[in-house]
């Protein structure tokens, strides 16, 4: 196998956004814990086991289609239940529950920067072990980067949506709330359609700060 197999450049994609969604998931039902809610914990969904968060579609097909593709990988998993009337604070604690998948992601964006730099450092001798260690590393910043600013777009069904859901009085709250039913049209819409018009909505948005936190990490892209 070389570092050009289809095989092998699928699994330095995979392998990182994996591990990145299935953590993102898992800060949510840990700070809904924090905050007054088992119910993530009691469904089992704090495992570090990825079969439990897996969704089919989100976190393997569409991924594997996208690098397959050779277009930006992304993807999601089953989301983490959270009840927010158990909450303490239902309003304040779900928007912090929000929010700690996209920080889950800075996080691990900037531990995964610091094993690009010690790799740089180090430079290791060419090698396919080698090569699919670094592919790996720097995927993982690229996805854990994306990931987080892609879910703060202030829409349902993304995180930041529960925030402005948060931050918006009551009325306008419930109202803004009824478009999560329309989550997934509104995704297959943004994600798809738009793009196949050349209508790059989500791409106009979000690449100018995955740029910059790129950057202030050290992470150069072409």
């Amino acid at each position: 196998m070389s570092a050009d197999n289809i095989l092998f450049q699928v699994a330095t994609w995979l392998i990182p956004l994996v591990i990145a969604i299935v953590l993102h998931e898992i800060a949510h039902g840990w700070v809904a814990l924090a905050f007054g809610d088992p119910t993530a914990k009691r469904k089992r969904r704090l495992s570090l086991n990825p079969l439990r968060h897996v969704d089919p579609f989100g976190t393997v097909v569409l991924p594997l289609a996208l690098a397959v593709a050779g277009a930006p990988v992304f993807g999601w998993a089953k989301p983490v239940p959270v009840v927010a009337r158990r909450l303490r604070n239902p309003r304040v604690h779900m928007m912090l529950v929000s929010l700690a998948g996209p920080g889950m992601n800075l996080l691990l964006a900037i531990l995964g920067a610091f094993a690009w730099a010690g790799l740089r450092w180090l430079q290791p001798p060419e090698g396919l072990g080698w090569d699919f260690l670094i592919l790996n590393v720097l995927h993982f910043v690229l996805i854990n980067v994306s990931l987080a600013i892609f879910n703060l777009l202030p829409i349902p069904p993304f995180d930041g949506g529960h925030v402005v859901e948060g931050l918006l009085p009551r009325p306008l709250a419930q109202r803004y709330a009824r478009l999560g039913r329309y989550g997934f049209p509104i995704l297959v819409l943004l994600l798809v359609v738009l793009p196949m018009a050349h209508i790059d909505l989500v791409g106009g948005i979000i690449e100018p700060p995955i740029r910059l936190l790129l950057g202030l990490l050290g992470v150069r892209v072409a």
